[in-house]
């Protein structure tokens, strides 16, 4: 039976595949601690229920406009304007069904077979199948050396005439890093001066700590308006990954075009969805507010835990809820014989031993490294770096 070269060349998500195995171990009765899943660990806010169930009592069960419905898509252009000051019309907002099939979608309308989409790695894990997909190259711009700092250098020199888009997330998952406000200009000025479209994930963009702060390049450099594709939704910032809710925000003939790509994709997002997100705007600032208190102080319980640990180190999350550990430090030596030669067989043997299940940095194309989520208890966390630590020390 014949299969296309497209899907044969595709890998399954590595994040939704240690989730998995964790949760296969634990149906078969075993205390398995899992950090894979970038999934908060809250149930959604009140408001969002209410909605939903209000929805449902008024028979909202049919399809929806494409696009959204029209008070989801005024209230996401009124959040845009609170909080970046940003004037963009419902119009140019399209709903869909989280922010995955949106980013899908813009590089489906934005790139032809062949064109380039420059990333930089740690990446996240479908940027690269999704641009595959789509006929795309994928060109990889490393920070690791540069303690996840893109170099703009860097970036220009990757440039070639096939270049057609840079997708960026910030902040970020796997690294929980963040641009800057210069960093984000000068990848503005790239894109204005070749040309090019900027797809810019800010799915995380609430869940940020400390006095740092979260810039929009739009807000930054209004010009960019015309060439930028923003992603986001209510997925992280308001615990409703299950109800399955993003959007893409851009200049209104390219919303068009991710509109009319969708019609024939999935016709839209579910309505019931649509009206719980709808509350989750309007009405959950507070639980926001107290999540990223919450987010923040397992934050640092988990880094406190970690930087007690030989052979590791990190650098200190920003935003998100993840913490990308260097674990280059075990590789050549063993685990109770063991050896330990990659990240793989770093991630197989913690699960085996101490049933603690990370996500393998090669998944992020970054193989000498691992992801940790913070989005469990702080009683899990405690039980699982406890169990982590236990590894390590007996790595010779």
């Amino acid at each position: 039976m014949k299969l296309s070269r497209r899907i044969l060349g595709i890998k399954p998500s590595a994040t939704l595949a240690v989730d998995a195995k964790a949760k296969e171990l634990r149906g078969q009765g075993k205390n398995v601690i899992s950090f894979g899943s970038g999934e908060p660990d809250f149930v959604s806010p009140p408001a969002v229920f209410e909605y939903a169930k209000e929805a449902m009592k008024r028979g909202e069960t049919h399809y929806t406009p494409t696009p959204g419905i029209a008070m989801l898509r005024e209230e996401i252009s009124a959040y845009y304007k609170k909080r970046f000051g940003l004037d963009y019309s419902p119009v140019q907002v399209v709903v869909g069904s989280g922010a995955k099939p949106m980013i899908f979608e813009a590089l489906a309308a934005i790139v032809d077979p062949g064109d380039e989409v420059i990333v930089l790695s740690p990446t996240w894990v479908s940027y690269i199948e999704q641009i595959q997909l789509v006929d795309g190259k994928v060109v990889v711009v490393p920070t690791q050396d540069t303690d996840f700092v893109p170099q703009i250098e860097r970036i220009e020199k990757a440039i070639t005439d096939k270049t057609v888009a840079i997708l960026l997330n910030s902040p970020s998952n796997p690294t929980g890093m963040m641009f800057d406000k210069e960093t984000i200009k000068a990848i503005g000025q790239l894109v204005i001066k070749y040309d090019l479209w900027l797809i810019w994930d800010e799915i995380y963009e609430r869940l940020v700590y400390g006095n740092i702060k979260h810039y929009n390049p739009v807000q930054l450099i209004p010009e960019l308006a015309s060439r930028t594709v923003i992603i986001n939704g209510v997925s992280k910032a308001y615990a409703m990954t299950g109800w399955r809710i993003g959007y893409a925000i851009g200049p209104l003939e390219l919303a068009k075009k991710i509109n009319a790509y969708q019609s024939h994709l999935t016709s839209g997002a579910c309505s019931i969805s649509q009206w719980a997100a709808l509350g989750a705007i309007k009405e959950s600032e507070k639980d926001v507010c107290k999540m990223v208190s919450v987010f923040k102080k397992r934050r640092d319980l988990i880094c406190g835990l970690l930087s007690e640990m030989p052979h590791i180190s990190f650098p200190i999350p920003e935003g998100a809820f993840y913490v990308f550990v260097n674990i280059k430090d075990c590789f050549g030596k063993s685990y109770e014989g063991r050896v330990i030669d990659s990240d793989i067989t770093f991630c197989d043997a913690l699960l085996d031993a101490e049933l603690v299940a990370v996500v393998p940095g090669s998944a992020f194309l970054a193989p000498e490294y691992l992801r940790l989520s913070y989005a469990s208890s702080e009683n899990e966390i405690r039980e699982g770096m406890k169990r982590l630590k236990r590894f390590l020390e007996k790595i010779k």
